[in-house]
């Protein structure tokens, strides 16, 4: 996988980087695996804007990924690595041995003929194999973490994303995760083994604003070139700061404020993420 630079025949090109899809094996997605996405527009069911500069946006159509691996024993072999509009990782068809197909998160270094395998024992530590943590040996860097057992992948999905196992006691085994926050997930819990791929993600400059117009987002407008009653920092004499710590226009705290108030799973996380 590499990036891609344009020719400069516009300005907006001048900055515009791209990736050039180097891995994927195929442009069009598994029929039976994919479904329509609706679009929201940031509103919520009442029509309100509850989440502010969405909108517009290319059509998408939703591939059906198996985050649980739920699988278990049946050996699949890697048919096809394919983009993925929803996500910033690649996504990989596996074709299992009773015919079934399914969709997984593409791991670095997946190569197509490859077989993987869900199992509820320790089997090869390679790439796109699935297993509870408890038979994950120490220092395994991981990917699509389960939070509760059986209800599939929720953390280290992203790009580049990838967890390590640190350590096992009692019933937890403590994970590193991609934000350097270290957790206690259960030892029942899945995990997939490997980073997950696309590392030049990152790496892309937008180069224009049509380009995150085309990915749904709209424009951010600084809440200091707002009047006072659109924003608490607007209005004033001349250029301003905004005279208070920065806030959200209902007036709540912002940039480094922490919001996490579930002292429930609290017992579950035993260092926060270092600056």
């Amino acid at each position: 996988m590499g990036i891609k630079t344009y020719r400069p025949s516009t300005s907006s090109l001048r900055q515009k980087t791209g990736l050039t899809f180097e891995e994927l094996t195929t442009r069009r997605p598994y029929k039976p695996l994919v479904k329509s996405l609706s679009k929201s527009g940031g509103r919520n069911s009442r029509g309100h804007i509850s989440v502010r500069r969405r909108g517009g946006g290319h059509k998408r159509l939703y591939r059906i990924i198996d985050f649980k691996r739920d699988k278990i024993g049946v050996p699949g072999v890697v048919d096809t690595i394919e983009y993925d509009p929803n996500r910033s990782a690649f996504i990989s068809l596996i074709k299992y041995r009773d015919g079934e197909k399914r969709y997984i998160l593409a791991p670095l270094n997946l190569k197509v003929g490859q077989t993987v395998i869900s199992e509820d024992k320790q089997v090869d530590i390679s790439p796109g194999n699935a297993m509870p943590l408890r038979v994950i040996p120490l220092g395994t860097v991981i990917h699509n973490i389960e939070l509760r057992k059986n209800k599939g992948g929720q953390l280290a999905r992203s790009a580049g994303a990838g967890a390590q196992v640190l350590a096992k006691e009692g019933k937890y085994a403590q994970i590193r995760m991609p934000s350097t926050e270290i957790r206690k997930v259960h030892l029942d819990c899945r995990a997939t083994i490997g980073q997950i791929g696309n590392l030049d993600y990152q790496n892309i400059s937008i180069g224009k604003a049509g380009r995150n117009r085309w990915k749904g987002k709209r424009p951010s407008v600084r809440g200091t070139a707002m009047n006072p009653v659109d924003h608490p920092h607007g209005g004033g004499e001349g250029k301003a700061k905004g005279g208070r710590n920065p806030v959200t226009p209902t007036g709540k705290p912002t940039k480094g404020h922490k919001t996490r108030k579930n002292k429930r799973t609290q017992y579950y996380i035993i260092r926060r993420r270092s600056k």
